[in-house]
């Protein structure tokens, strides 16, 4: 055989035990199959005796240590003979049990041996029965997964905790291993990452603090106190934490003293891996164990996790990013941030939509500060109020909340109906499209990029709805929260500066609308400012350039400049407005404009070091218009 002789060969005893095997007491176990396979061996004169035991081992899992081992001495032609208990022994999966029995050792001249089951490879009429075995076999595994999935969705039902070990923070109790208690120093960690997340720290911050200061990781920790699942493992640094096991930490519910079932599933029993389940199929049970986390902390997380942070060239991400929202088309405002003109530090915020371009929408431009200013303001009006007179302060919320979700409830009921409309349009055109298609109206190239344009539109809208509708849900449930709210500012005592942690844990949202042009190149700004728990109290507004008091009387012109001809000219002018092509302004100063005067529009705006226009801004006149094609420029004159 393959150059080798009968006896030099390999004699194969394999014994496989799973925990369901166990269950059926000693004559399945290790010690029992070892003692039927070598008798069987000893007696019928098989020689060079090999033990590949997989003890603990499902027979659907064929990745099993010691028959991967066997299954390589088979493809080296080292084995001649195999012979186990009986076929279940090799697996409960009659398809790869047939290719190994029917295909590989056959090929490789492998002779097969079931004791109880009577078959003998090298007895062909032993073997007619054997395909039956296999799906018996297969059919007995699938039963006893049924079984043992009903025992399991039972007792996740009941409320009762379906996991192995319990989280992080967590131990199980000794005296009913159903019940969790508080591991109080692994608990204290829990405590500060989710601090350290309202503090405006990442994951991978925070992972990178608890390791410089020689933090235990979870795996690590559990396993020194005999519990998870990786008792037994090697740890090259016990102190080494990774930014997604800050972020799976933070995104346990169970921290809030919840049970939560059936967040994963399996296709088939014959699965190894389990998938993630829709949060609509999960089983919630509350006030379970004692929570680590309150609700209110564990939901702030959760809405700071959403938006991603990224440091730039002035450091540490702005804290306001993820708050601020556009008043029109509801996106996220961008921050701009970076040395701006003249070496001066800028930081902005702008409408997403507007610099993606990906909505007809304005800048809604607002300068960071200016919003700090706002909320910190309001704030302090709030806090000083609420602690002076606590129980208007909770009728004032319950009457002003009530009001205002009536009016997002029906603003939300007239989006949802606008989005249902569009969604079963785009199903129309797709349907028209493939009849045009079919048709040979339009062709495949352009069929595929239409269909994908509508698709994508659709699978936005039903993201959309289902946001809607979740709002609305949200409308239904919830109720002023005004005690929270004064919890929270008993919390703080100081409200001098505004911290990133009170920025987080009282701003639920910030909705900017757009400027409106004031005189003197002034603007006002409403700014809506929604806190936690009770929502917005009072729409804020604001001069977001300059307040009235704040407009300069003049800006700087050196005495001998050239252009002081032409403010000479405009105070004679005695109209509301006046024109001028840039050909008269020449004449009046008696020279040529430079070239930025016919390229950019800015340069007839007052600014730092701009003396035409500065000059315009002191004879008491405002730029209403800039025609640079035509070269002409239209002036307001506005009057002290």
């Amino acid at each position: 055989m393959f150059g080798q002789s009968k006896t030099a060969l390999i004699t194969a005893l394999y014994c496989r035990l799973s925990r369901d095997d166990e269950l059926q007491g000693d004559s399945n176990s290790i010690i029992n199959q070892k003692k039927i396979l070598s008798t069987y061996a000893k007696q019928n004169g098989f020689l060079n005796i090999q033990y590949f035991v997989d003890d603990g081992f499902s027979g659907t899992n064929f990745q099993r240590p010691d028959f991967q081992r066997m299954i390589a001495e088979v493809e080296q032609n080292h084995v001649g003979t195999i012979i186990v208990k009986d076929m279940s022994r090799i697996g409960r999966n009659y398809l790869k049990v047939g290719f190994y029995t029917e295909v590989m050792f056959r090929e490789r001249n492998v002779r097969f041996i079931a004791v109880n089951n009577g078959i003998d490879s090298d007895k062909q009429g032993d073997n007619d029965f054997t395909p039956f075995l296999n799906i018996m076999n297969e059919w007995y595994a699938r039963d006893t997964s049924r079984k043992v999935a009903a025992v399991y969705r039972a007792k996740g039902l009941e409320g009762k905790h379906t996991s192995s070990h319990p989280v992080y923070g967590y131990l199980k109790d000794p005296d009913n291993k159903y019940q969790w208690i508080v591991d109080e120093e692994a608990a204290n960690v829990v405590r500060r990452i989710f601090q350290m997340t309202i503090d405006g720290k990442g994951p991978y911050q925070i992972a990178g603090i608890l390791q410089s200061e020689k933090v235990l990781c979870p795996s690590y920790y559990l396993a020194q106190k005999g519990v998870g699942n990786n008792k037994n493992k090697v740890f090259a640094d016990p102190y080494r934490w990774w930014g997604n096991t800050v972020e799976y930490i933070l995104s346990r519910m169970e921290y809030m003293g919840c049970t939560v079932n059936f967040k994963t599933y399996k296709k088939s029993y014959k699965d190894k891996n389990r998938r993630p389940a829709p949060k609509d199929k999960w089983s919630i049970f509350e006030h379970t164990h004692e929570p680590i986390i309150d609700e209110e902390t564990w939901h702030t997380a959760q809405r700071l996790r959403k938006t991603v942070r990224r440091p730039d060239s002035l450091g540490t991400p702005n804290p306001l990013t993820g708050l601020l929202f556009c008043a029109d088309c509801g996106a996220k405002m961008y921050n701009e941030r970076g040395k701006g003109a003249h070496g001066l530090p800028r930081n902005n915020y702008i409408c997403s939509n507007y610099r993606k371009h990906t909505a007809d929408c304005t800048m809604h431009y607002i300068r960071a500060d200016v919003v700090e200013k706002l909320i910190l303001d309001a704030l302090k009006k709030i806090s000083r109020f609420a602690k002076e007179n606590r129980d208007e302060f909770v009728h004032r919320m319950m009457e002003s909340s009530s009001i205002q979700q009536d009016k997002e409830a029906k603003a939300c009921r007239k989006q949802l109906e606008k989005s249902k409309k569009r969604a079963a349009e785009l199903d129309t055109l797709i349907r028209r499209i493939y009849e045009d298609n079919v048709g040979g109206k339009i062709t495949d190239k352009r069929f595929e990029k239409l269909s994908g344009e509508y698709e994508q539109e659709q699978s936005d809208l039903e993201k959309s709805i289902a946001e809607i509708r979740a709002r609305l849900d949200c409308f239904d449930k919830q109720s002023v929260k005004a005690d929270k709210f004064l919890a929270l500012i008993d919390k703080y005592t100081d409200f001098t500066e505004l911290t990133t942690p009170m920025l987080n844990e009282f701003v639920e949202k910030v909705v900017v609308h757009q400027r409106k042009k004031g005189p003197r190149y002034t603007f006002s700004q409403q700014v809506d400012i929604y806190f936690n728990f009770i929502g917005m109290v009072k729409p804020s507004e604001t001069k977001s350039e300059c307040t009235k008091d704040k407009i300069p009387a003049e800006h700087y012109v050196a005495k001998s400049t050239s252009f002081a001809a032409l403010g000479q000219y405009l105070q004679k002018q005695k109209g509301p407005s006046i024109s001028l092509t840039f050909a008269e302004v020449e004449k009046i100063i008696g020279k040529k404009l430079c070239k930025s005067a016919y390229k950019y529009a800015a340069y007839w705006y007052p600014a730092f070091n701009r003396p035409m226009s500065n000059v315009i801004y002191n004879a008491r006149f405002d730029i209403s218009s800039i025609d640079l094609k035509r070269c002409t420029l239209s002036l307001r004159n506005c009057p002290i």
